[in-house]
């Protein structure tokens, strides 16, 4: 009896010895199974965000394995881009969902997984996007980390002086710097202009108003060029006709325009202020253009504008050939950048008897016309 007592307790260590090496064995097993997989996302993830737990780590890693296809392959094989936006306050699901909507993506829970595995769950920026279906769920999470564009939209204003153009350009994403874009526009090159333009000593009132699309690092000779070029296809051989049946030459034109551009914010009245200026070319009357008073005073650094308002008597007479308070005929050259609208009415003015015209007092920004200085009188406010 007591010899078996003794051979069944030195059976026990040995199966526990043989039970912690199954153990150990599997452990490794285990161990080295996660590493390889540890391993595998990495490499195609890159490393988890160090702010999660080594067990949130450990998790997000499977999670990433088992969303590994609908993250490293596009939703389609081609696509063109779209634009994507994401608004401020916008939470990592909302976006993930709304890609998926879009067709941009295969998985929205996928998406929000590496979202989480990488940290960019809390670093997607609200803004504008323009993005692809071609793209991967990974190069997608990756750009919604910046929503700054390779491309910039740039905007100019109808009657906006080519002062004012500069003076947006710091604000715009764009590198071009004031100095640079002024300098090309009143030195710019002869062989850069069409071949049928004359030749101008600057390209003011030759910038044409509208949208414009750059690259970022885009010169201010691309901008100038640009803009000169849509001008080109603005003012046709139509309009070319159309001034050159009133007797003026393209700069004398776009001139009077600039005016026309700046005196009627109603398009409807321009050709009607075009006939009184075309009016008192003819009768040998100076133009009394308050917008041309305006150019030459120049910037206002009280006001903060290039176009001083109300002029005082003695910006009326400032000595200046663009002041048509002071100077008969047509400034030298133009005092803005006029809209299609303006260029039209100069080429097909209406036909009037007018010579005068005022800002009606109801604040319309209409105006009254009259044929004598005794009925222009008459339409003053009281």
């Amino acid at each position: 009896m007591a010899r078996r007592r003794t051979r069944t307790a030195s059976a026990a260590p040995l199966a526990i010895f043989l039970a912690l090496l199954l153990v150990c064995l599997l452990g490794a097993i285990g161990y080295l199974g996660a590493g390889m997989m540890t391993d595998s996302i990495q490499a195609a993830f890159g490393p988890p965000d160090a702010s999660l737990s080594p067990l949130q780590q450990v998790l997000a890693t499977v999670r990433l394995g088992l969303a590994r296809e609908a993250l490293l392959e596009p939703a389609a094989s081609n696509g063109t881009e779209v634009p994507f936006t994401i608004e401020s306050g916008a939470s990592p699901s909302v976006v993930a969902e709304r890609l998926e909507a879009d067709g941009l993506i295969r998985d929205a829970d996928a998406f929000r997984r590496y979202l989480i595995y990488s940290g960019i769950d809390r670093r997607i920026q609200a803004g504008e996007y323009r993005l692809s279906p071609a793209m991967t769920g990974v190069e997608i999470a990756q750009q919604l980390q910046d929503a700054t564009p390779d491309e910039v939209t740039f905007h100019i204003l109808p009657g906006w002086r080519a002062e004012e153009i500069a003076a947006s350009l710091p604000t715009s994403g764009l590198a071009v710097t004031s100095d640079e874009f002024l300098g090309l526009v009143y030195d710019f090159p002869a062989e850069w202009l069409p071949a049928d333009w004359p030749p101008l000593s600057s390209v003011e009132g030759f910038l044409a108003p509208g949208e414009y699309t750059f690259s970022r690092e885009a010169s201010a000779e691309t901008m100038v060029q640009a803009f000169v070029a849509r001008s080109a296809e603005v003012i046709d051989a139509e309009l070319i006709a159309g001034f050159e049946r009133q007797g003026l030459t393209l700069t004398e034109a776009v001139t009077l325009a600039s005016i026309v551009e700046k005196e009627g914010v109603a398009e409807e009245e321009r050709p009607l202020i075009a006939s009184v200026f075309y009016n008192r070319l003819a009768a040998g009357m100076k133009l009394d253009s308050d917008p041309t008073a305006q150019y030459a005073v120049g910037y206002n650094e009280a006001q903060a504008t290039w176009w001083t308002n109300p002029l005082s008597v003695a910006d009326l007479q400032v000595d200046s050939p663009y002041n048509t308070y002071v100077y008969g005929g047509l400034p030298p050259g133009p005092i803005c950048n006029p809209a299609l609208s303006a260029l039209r009415a100069v080429a097909y003015p209406a036909e009037t008897p007018y010579y005068y015209f005022r800002a009606r007092c109801d604040g319309s920004g209409q105006h009254e016309f009259a044929v004598t200085y005794d009925e222009h009188l008459q339409n003053g406010c009281d």
